[in-house]
């Protein structure tokens, strides 16, 4: 019997590979839906109804080949349903779930699946490197050479590893949207119904509690929905991704983002046919190289990257907390209370993450995480928080993407300085300022920007640390010349963990 977990959905998790890894084509299949996974955390409604449908849905189609048990816990579900058959397993893509599997008697763990590079690969660049300095850059040009992505022989397509200088363009102004095609969105059906209602009646019986809000289901939950979002990405909106990657606007959160971080993470998409079609898509003159280029990095470096160095770290990294932050999450920012926030910015993008559970990686890191680092908030609760309350979420992604990069918990161990910005780049990159009641070019005052000023807080509380860290050391100096130093910093004490 071989045990398909969650995020297990795909087809390349059912073929076997030279080394007999895998199951074979008869191989009897197990699905375990487990009511303890939603008891443990408060998951955003939208992302629980998402894992459950696209679940449901794999074993509709695998029929009478799958046992799916709906159990309190996974031992209960493995119990009932191999009755002492060995099972064979996949490597899980968390700590938890490997100590679980490793844990259970009669339980054979296999090499991970989904991903471009085997862990060992990785393990052995990473020690050729010290362990130390493993920074996204060089592993993202290794990647490239080994499996051949964007390359023309030796050397990268274009002659330039690296096209990010030309995919930081502000949104365009006067306009609420991008002149782009619409993202490819799924219909619901009687599998979704059914997980509504079990959802609605969990929820009554007081057995688990949901964050968010469930609106019609955004994301695919099937294989055949998912690879209609990768064409529909790659024909109608690869081609304008590359130059707006990195805007943000109010009334287009998606812009021309490809939408398949969920599919990737669940495991309906490989990485490599992602990237594949790009690539096709440029060699065909379809959409140009620097769009191309940053897709491919996104998914080739830094998912890759991220996923590698959550193993590679081990389980001690989620301790991480360098720059000593322990404040709580408040309240509002727990419940996604939007409505409670006047900054134009937060607001807009909380709400965001409150009705769909996702946004893109931008308003992650620039506008919740670089608001999380301000307000100096547990590192360990931050990260827990994004796990939860994002559909594309889980604990191999946000470990290391919150910890190591939007809070700087480890001390630059990932990257090389903090993520963190005064109102100037929201204002430069969004068209959130305008109708802010704040100011970004404001310290202090009625109209002072939260970001602005959190910065420079920030920084003051940690000018020591970061005094010796060239890529921050001269806004550091600059603090000895802000004559209104004395009051930004009371005025953010005063502030607390106010809504801003």
């Amino acid at each position: 019997m071989h045990w398909l977990f969650g995020d297990q959905l795909g087809p390349h998790f059912l073929t076997p590979d030279g080394d007999g890894d895998g199951p074979g084509r008869d191989t009897p299949l197990l699905m375990i839906e487990a009511r303890s996974v939603f008891r443990r955390r408060r998951f955003h409604r939208a992302k629980a109804h998402l894992v459950l449908s696209a679940m449901r849905h794999r074993a509709a189609e695998l029929g009478d080949r799958v046992t799916y048990v709906r159990a309190d816990t996974y031992r209960e579900g493995l119990d009932r349903a191999a009755r002492g058959r060995a099972v064979g397993v996949h490597h899980p893509t968390s700590h938890a779930a490997l100590r679980l599997v490793r844990d259970l008697p009669g339980v054979t763990v296999g090499p991970a699946r989904g991903f471009l590079v085997p862990m060992a690969e990785f393990t052995a660049w990473a020690d050729g490197h010290g362990g130390k300095k493993l920074r996204q850059e060089d592993f993202y040009r290794w990647v490239r050479r080994g499996h051949d992505l964007l390359m023309d022989g030796d050397r990268p397509a274009g002659d330039r590893w690296n096209l990010d200088h030309d995919n930081r363009e502000a949104p365009p102004r006067d306009t609420p949207a991008l002149d782009v095609g619409r993202p490819y969105r799924p219909r619901e059906d009687d599998i979704d119904a059914e997980v509504r209602r079990d959802l609605d009646r969990w929820e009554r019986d007081g057995d688990v509690s949901f964050v968010g809000r469930d609106g019609p289901r955004l994301f695919p939950a099937t294989r055949a929905e998912a690879l209609r979002a990768l064409r529909r990405f790659v024909e109608h909106r690869l081609a304008l991704f590359g130059p707006y990657e990195d805007a943000m606007l109010a009334a287009d959160p998606v812009m021309s983002h490809s939408l398949l971080s969920s599919s990737l993470n669940l495991g309906l998409l490989d990485p490599a046919e992602c990237v594949e079609a790009a690539e096709q898509a440029w060699r065909a003159g379809r959409a140009p190289l620097n769009s191309v280029e940053g897709f491919v990095r996104q998914i080739a470096g830094w998912r890759e990257y991220v996923w590698q160095l959550y193993w590679y770290f081990g389980e001690g990294y989620r301790r991480s907390n360098e720059l000593r932050h322990t404040a709580p999450l408040p309240d509002w920012w727990d419940e996604l209370d939007a409505d409670a926030v006047r900054a134009n910015c937060l607001r807009t993008v909380l709400a965001q993450v409150r009705d769909t559970g996702w946004t893109h990686h931008i308003p992650r890191l620039m506008v919740l995480g670089s608001h999380a680092l301000q307000r100096g908030w547990d590192p360990a609760a931050v990260t827990d928080w994004f796990h939860r309350c994002f559909v594309d979420g889980y604990d191999w992604v946000m470990l290391p993407n919150v910890v190591g990069m939007s809070q700087y918990a480890d001390g630059g161990r990932m990257t090389t300085k903090p993520y963190t910005s005064g109102g100037a780049y929201i204002n430069r990159m969004s068209d959130l300022c305008g109708p802010c009641a704040y100011r970004p070019g404001d310290r202090t005052g009625e109209h002072a920007c939260p970001y602005t000023a959190g910065y420079w807080a920030f920084l003051d509380r940690h000018r020591k640390r970061l005094a010796g860290n060239q890529r921050v050391a001269r806004p550091v100096r600059q603090l000895d010349r802000l004559a209104d130093l004395a009051d930004v910093r009371e005025q953010e004490r005063a502030r607390g963990d106010a809504p801003p």
